[in-house]
This record gives C-alpha cells, sequence and structure tokens, in this order.
C-alpha cells in the first residue's frame, strides 16, 4: 500500500475523531445546561420533605411576576400575607395554585405534577436541541428520535398538565 494511501487514511480517521468529540462535546454540554436550567426549581418541588407548602391565591401580577396570600398545608408553616411567584403561562389572576415556599424568602413555586413538569421544560427544550446534534454531527438517528420524542413528550406533558 503507497504512503499516501495511509497518511490519507490516518488523516481522515483523525478528523473523524475530531468531529465526533467535538460534537458529542456539544450535544452534552446543551444536556447539562438543560438540566442545570430546570434544577433550580425544581429542586423546590422534587424535594419537599422539611419545606414549606400551602397555596396561594393571585390577586396582583405584574410585569414578571405575581403575588398574592399564603395559605399553609404543612405542619409548622406560617401563613403569609402575600408571596411572590413568577408570572407564566402557568400562573393566572384569581386562580389559586399549590406551592412550596423557597428557603430564605417569600418566593414560591408551584407543587404537584404540574410544578415538576413546568420546571423540567428547559430539559426538554435541550433534548430537543442536542437530538439535532447528535443527528447531524454524531450521525447517531435513533438515538437523536430517542431524545427528540423525549424532549416532545415532556414539552406535550407540561402543556397539557399546566
Amino acid at each position: 500500500m503507497p504512503s499516501a494511501v495511509v497518511s490519507s487514511q490516518g488523516a481522515f480517521t483523525a478528523l473523524r475523531f475530531g468531529r465526533l468529540a467535538a460534537m458529542g462535546t456539544v450535544a452534552v454540554l446543551i444536556l447539562i445546561a438543560g438540566v442545570w436550567a430546570s434544577w433550580g426549581s425544581a429542586q423546590h418541588v422534587m424535594l419537599k420533605k422539611g419545606r414549606e407548602s400551602g397555596t396561594i391565591e393571585v390577586t396582583r401580577c405584574g410585569a414578571d411576576s405575581c403575588s398574592g396570600p399564603y395559605t399553609p398545608i404543612s405542619a409548622g408553616s406560617q401563613p403569609r400575607e402575600s408571596v411572590v411567584i413568577e408570572k407564566n403561562v402557568a400562573v393566572r389572576k384569581g386562580q389559586t395554585y399549590t406551592v412550596v415556599i423557597k428557603p430564605g424568602g417569600d418566593s414560591v413555586v408551584r407543587s404537584g405534577p404540574a410544578g415538576i413538569l413546568y420546571s423540567w421544560v428547559p430539559l426538554g427544550g435541550a433534548l430537543l436541541l442536542a437530538s439535532v446534534v447528535v443527528a447531524g454531527g454524531l450521525r447517531r438517528t435513533r438515538l437523536a428520535w430517542v431524545m427528540a420524542g423525549s424532549g416532545v413528550a415532556l414539552l406535550t406533558a407540561a402543556f397539557v398538565t399546566v
């Protein structure tokens, strides 16, 4: 075998490995960012042991937050005149929601199935985005379809539940 053929095969192998390493790194970073963005509120909803839980009746809404009185459900929780919840598509003025109080303040997040699914929405988006990288950059179409299907299922479940 001529040396030119051997060296071109070596270059091809190196380029292929470089592409796989780069695209694999990008896909993993996208997924880590999705988990990181979701965990900020998911930790309060999923790890409720020892946290105050109750309900909020939304009475006022501003540009990016809503507030209302807090009625406790859990033992040891105290009623509060006003707590703040992030304003989003899942919160409407005049409605009552079950919530968990974030430690160290009067900020709350929704609890229950709707709160859990809504808190993981960034991961659903990350799964969709990473599936494109996995299909195009890594050429792993089955894995990409599984990731995209998981992302769509998570986003759809959050939309239906919220």
